[in-house]
C-alpha cells in the first residue's frame, strides 16, 4: 500500500500542475494574440477543450487510484485505447481523451501500444524496412514481434439537450472502461457529468 501511495502523489501532482494559469501574450498590431491553454472556456454549449481536459483529469487519476493499475504498471503490462463513441449530435475529436489520458498514464509508469486505427502506419514502416531492400537486414525491425495488449481503454460521450426560447441546458455524461482483452471483465470504470446552460 505505501508502493501505492508514493506513485500515485506524482500523479496528482503533475495533474494538478497542468491547472496552472498564464498569462495571454498580445500579437502585436495583427489582432492574433495566445491564450492560456488551461483557462476555463466557455464559448458555446458544445464540449470544449476545459472539459476534455478536466474529464482527462479525472479519469487519469480514477485509474491510478485502482489497484489493478499499480499492478499493471509493476509487471510491465500493456494497455492500448480504442475510440470513444460520439453519442451526441455535435462533432468533436474524441481521441483528445484517449490521447490525453495515455499520455498522463505514461509519464507515470503505464505503457500501451498503438491502436488498431493507428496500425496501417506501423506496418508500412515494417514492409518498407524489410521488402524495399534498402535496408541492411542486421538492422531493420523484424517482422512478428509486435506485442499485444491485455487491457483496452474504451468509453462514450452522450448528451441530453433540452431548450425553450430563454435558455439552453445540455447535459453531457462521458464514461470510460478498463477491460480485460482476454476475458472481456471490465476491470474499471468512471463517469462524469457536465451540465453546461445558455441563457438567450
Amino acid at each position: 500500500m505505501k508502493a501505492f501511495r508514493v506513485l500515485l502523489l506524482p500523479a496528482v501532482l503533475s495533474l494538478s500542475a497542468c491547472l496552472t494559469t498564464n498569462s495571454p501574450t498580445s500579437g502585436g498590431d495583427s489582432g492574433v494574440s495566445y491564450g492560456d491553454s488551461k483557462a476555463v472556456e466557455t464559448v458555446t454549449t458544445d464540449l470544449g477543450s476545459t472539459d476534455i481536459q478536466t474529464t482527462a483529469e479525472k479519469m487519469t487519476i480514477s485509474m491510478l487510484q485502482t489497484p489493478l493499475l499499480q499492478d499493471i504498471i509493476r509487471q510491465r503490462g500493456l494497455l492500448m485505447a480504442s475510440p470513444v463513441a460520439n453519442k451526441t449530435s455535435e462533432y468533436f475529436d474524441t481521441k483528445l481523451i484517449t490521447d490525453t489520458i495515455l499520455t498522463q498514464l505514461q509519464k507515470n509508469g503505464v505503457r500501451y501500444v498503438i491502436a488498431g486505427d493507428e496500425m496501417q502506419n506501423q506496418t508500412d514502416e515494417l514492409i518498407r524496412q524489410n521488402q524495399t531492400g534498402l535496408y541492411k537486414k542486421s538492422s531493420t525491425a523484424k517482422v512478428g514481434n509486435m506485442q499485444g495488449a491485455q487491457y483496452r481503454i474504451d468509453g462514450s460521450v452522450s448528451s441530453v439537450i433540452k431548450s425553450n426560447s430563454k435558455v439552453k441546458d445540455v447535459y453531457y455524461k462521458i464514461n470510460m472502461r478498463l477491460i480485460e482483452i482476454e476475458s472481456g471483465i471490465v476491470e474499471w470504470s468512471d463517469e462524469k457529468e457536465i451540465r453546461k446552460v445558455l441563457k438567450r
